[in-house]
């Protein structure tokens, strides 16, 4: 290997132990411990430590002393990236008692402060573990303002060459000013900002006027309703601004998109889905839209796919804008989005978690709302076929790992609040959610929420403020079930007992036992289905309140030629598999039914029960063609292309790729449906192996001609380029200058300048590529860094890639802290998501035992990440 460890010092070091252990199988030995050197600081006279973060201690307490926040920000923001962004800062606060100190949070340097008063007194700084502390002496009971002049710390506000924006969840306000950044301190913000002339601006408060001033322009901006600090923004740079009345309400929204046909395509439903998701909003909690105005904002490559800014919503803009060839998950994607952004208005901004122990709460119902919306506003939808597709996969992809989290977790400090995040709120949450409306009843559940939203509106509140609420509106003993479904991890497996006599069934029993061995019981309620050779079916509910249960009901019926279980796709675990099912998969006309069987497929092949993987793939090729609906296609294609590349061995893969390809092309050629076509055409992309295969999508590119009924746009093009780049294909003109040649959109261009390197044919620009990630200015866009891992750790680059495991391991700790709130995972699957070697298993295994006392949280996600790998451990062969 001729990769250098020698930039990264003591961490480098570590890195490479851990390689060579693993590329020699030996167990590393643990580092010696150290005697710690703790550095002197400032004496703090009373009141909770100034530690580093926002401790719960800390927050407890101000929340007790300090009430009506208010504050007033000045910032002039230069034409140039280089040069600081000037801040003059209004704190304006209650104080209970002032016999303490008051602690700012602001994670930012100290030679950023240039001047604070305390009541019109001047104070020197005291800014000590990322708080800037008022003394008690300039403090008084009643009204206190603090006036401070700064530079605006910069890690939050995601500067690019001609527009900012802010992104301060869960505690990042705190990087940009001084801030109680705690989200139960509700506060008004009353903004100015100074831009270069050209700039459109938006913030949380609508425009109150805006004054032209040479080479400036300034916006100002009424005061904001009373809003959790995490959820202040502003946006402002060279977008187009649009303004449309919808349902009499005028909506606004700042975009950069140049594509006409993206244009043309997206801006009428854009809005009209804002629209929709409100009204149903406002009719299922029975609350109006609660805040002042109600704008959103495109970003190119923004972090997640969008953030409920309070009246200024930011989107990631690939998102919003489709164009006539957007494949029914794209839109049903998008139709999700915008409703999910939408209901935080109500779940989330106008009732706000206590503390981010409970950041699940306002993103359950988001989604859990989103699903809901979705059904109503997209016509044709199949909302229970949706429900299957985007929840239990990703639910299941944490929950089987060994790094599994509860849906609540606890939490000691906010600068640990990023990483709760992750798939279990978003997708095990939703199910559990689903669970207990099923349990409750619809509309006893919409009752039960409608009187949190009025209790608790423009406050605070937690998930047993919730289950109070809910439980007396149910006999069912909501404490004992919220225990094991929210405050556990895992999920059971389920067995049966099927017996019959004289072709009846004389009894049908089924049994969960927990995944992890525990005694664990999931309450819960599903269904089986009773499969027949003629195609007749009988569907029975099962509602599993104990370990073993009996249906009743399933006595006397003829004796099935098989059992399909969880066949309306609302029940949570490892259910069991027909040995007959893969044959008979084409003759389940319901697409529930054949969603959850895709599903229970996958989730015992993981398990290495029933089928092994080429077996499965064997399966999912047959029904290429069989399968007629849209989502279904995307679920079992992508199972398909992760059996590919991730559970077959490299020589598997040659054996079974010309084949795959044909079916693929075939399965293209027959399906009338342009989507379908489209996901069939991404997959044959995806798993491309042999020469005429790669020529055909070169011939594809090179003469940007799309198979007959498939229709492909720029960044499809686009990601072919990559394709095709990541497999060196041979061509006269290296095909990625052209691409970027092609490209119009100068923010498209960007990114595709940043990826080439990632791509390149040498090696050492690889590593070059690599190396440079340690800084973590080069990791700003954490979207393009994903996806250039991607492209670094792509398996047909394992034998030069590998190496970057172990110095991919010692950042995260760095990226946590300097990264937003997904990108920890993120990071870690793009670079171990595809690799399934003793070697590379071997990799993770010496770092965790390196470092014994690793952060436990991010622990968790190293062994989230990695399961996969562990599995391929045992599965290829």
């Amino acid at each position: 290997m001729n990769f250098s460890f020698r930039k990264y010092g003591k961490a480098g070091a570590f890195a490479l132990a851990v390689l060579t252990a693993a590329c020699q199988r030996q167990p590393v030995s643990r580092p010696a411990v150290l005697p710690a050197t703790a550095a002197a600081s400032a004496a703090n006279i009373g009141g909770p430590p100034v530690t580093t973060g926002v401790s719960e201690e800390l927050a407890i307490a101000r929340k007790k002393n300090i009430s009506r926040i208010a504050y007033d920000l000045n910032l002039t923001i230069p034409a140039q990236r280089t040069e600081p962004i000037t801040v003059v800062e209004a704190v304006a606060f209650n104080l209970r008692d002032a016999q303490e100190p008051v602690q700012l949070d602001f994670k930012a340097p100290t030679a950023n402060l240039q001047s604070l008063t305390v009541n019109g007194q001047p104070v020197p700084f005291d800014h000590r573990n990322e708080h800037l502390v008022l003394p008690a002496s300039t403090l008084k009971p009643g009204r206190n303002v603090a006036e401070i002049r700064l530079n605006a710390g910069e890690q939050s506000l995601n500067r690019n060459a001609d527009y900012l924006y802010t992104l301060l969840v869960p505690d990042r306000a705190r990087t940009v000013f001084p801030v109680f950044d705690q989200p139960n301190m509700k506060a008004t913000f009353t903004l100015a900002l100074t831009v270069p002339e050209g700039w459109q601006a938006m913030a949380n408060g609508p425009v109150r006027d805006s004054t032209a001033n040479g080479a400036t322009k300034q916006y100002r901006f009424a005061t904001s309703d009373s809003i959790s600090t995490y959820l202040f923004s502003f946006a402002a740079g060279k977008f187009t601004r649009l303004t449309r009345q919808m349902n009499g309400r005028p909506m606004t929204l700042l975009h950069r998109e140049t594509d006409p046909s993206k244009l043309q395509s997206s801006l009428g439903p854009i809005f009209q889905l804002h629209a929709d998701a409100l009204q149903f909003m406002e009719q299922y909690t029975g609350i109006p839209y609660p805040f002042q105005k109600f704008d959103f904002v495109s970003i190119p490559d923004f972090q997640y796919g969008g953030m409920e800014h309070v009246g200024a919503i930011d989107y990631k803009a690939s998102t919003l804008f489709l164009d006539e060839g957007a494949t029914q998950d794209q839109l049903l994607a998008r139709s999700n989005l915008v409703a999910h952004e939408t209901a935080h208005m109500w779940f989330g901004d106008l009732v706000t978690m206590q503390w981010f122990n409970d950041v699940w709460m306002k993103e359950v119902f988001a989604n859990f709302m989103a699903d809901k919306v979705t059904q109503v506003a997209v016509k044709n939808s199949n909302y229970d076929l949706k429900f299957v597709i985007d929840h239990y996969p990703a639910a299941y992809g944490i929950d089987r790992t060994a790094g599994a989290n509860p849906i609540r977790q606890p939490l000691t400090n906010l600068q640990d609040a990023g990483s709760l995040y992750g798939n279990i709120i978003y997708h095990k949450a939703p199910i559990m959610m689903r669970q207990l409306e099923r349990l409750m009843g619809p509309a006893a559940f919409q009752q039960g929420l409608q009187e949190y939203l009025r209790k608790y509106a423009n406050s605070n509140a937690t998930w047993p403020d919730l289950i109070d609420i809910l439980d007396a509106r149910t006999p069912a003993d909501l404490q004992a079930w919220n225990q094991v479904w929210v405050n556990q991890p895992g999920r059971p497996v389920f067995t049966h007992e099927l017996k019959t006599n004289a072709g009846k069934i004389t009894s049908l029993a089924l049994t969960q036992r927990a995944e992890d061995g525990s005694d664990r019981l999931w309450p819960q309620l599903f269904e089986v289905l009773l499969v027949y050779p003629n195609g007749r079916t009988k569907e029975l509910t099962v509602n599993m309140s104990e370990r073993t249960v009996a249906l009743p009901l399933a006595v006397g019926q003829p004796a099935p030629s098989f059992v399909l279980f969880n066949s309306t796709g609302l029940g949570y675990g490892v259910f069991p598999v027909a040995q007959q099912l893969p044959a008979q998969l084409a003759g389940l006309k319901n697409p529930v039914a054949r969603a959850a069987a895709y599903v229970n497929l996958y989730e015992n092949m993981l398990n290495g029960q029933v089928i092994k993987p080429q077996e499965l793939l064997t399966v999912y090729r047959q029904a290429l063609t069989r399968e007629p609906e849209e989502l279904n296609l995307k679920l079992l294609t992508g199972q398909a292309s992760d059996i590919f590349w991730h559970f077959l061995s490299p020589a598997q893969r040659v054996a079974v790729a010309p084949a795959l390809e044909k079916d693929l092309w075939a399965a293209l050629q027959k399906n009338p449906a342009a989507n379908s076509k489209k996901l069939l055409f991404k997959t044959y992309q995806s798993i491309a192996l042999t020469q005429p295969a790669q020529a055909r999508l070169y011939q594809i590119w090179q003469s940007e001609k799309a198979p007959v009924g498939v229709k492909l746009t720029e960044d499809d093009y686009t990601a072919l380029a990559l394709a095709l780049a990541v497999r060196d294909f041979t061509s006269p003109q290296p095909i990625l200058p052209q691409q970027l040649n092609r490209i119009k959109n100068v923010d498209r261009q960007r990114r595709l300048q940043f990826l080439m390197p990632a791509l390149a044919p040498d090696a050492a620009t690889r590593d070059a590529f690599f190396t440079s990630l340690a800084d973590d200015k080069n990791r700003e866009k954490e979207a393009w860094v994903t996806a250039a891992l991607g492209y670094l750790h792509h398996p047909l680059r394992h034998e030069t890639s590998e190496k970057y495991l172990p110095q991919s391991l010692e950042l995260l700790e760095e990226i946590q802290l300097t990264g937003d709130i997904f990108f920890p995972y993120s990071w870690l699957q793009a670079s171990l998501g595809s690799y399934q070697t003793d070697r590379a298993a071997g990799v993770v295994r010496a770092f965790l035992n390196f470092h014994p006392d690793y952060n436990p949280k991010l622990r968790a996600k190293l062994l989230q990440a990695s399961d996969d790998l562990f599995r391929a451990e045992k599965l290829v062969r």
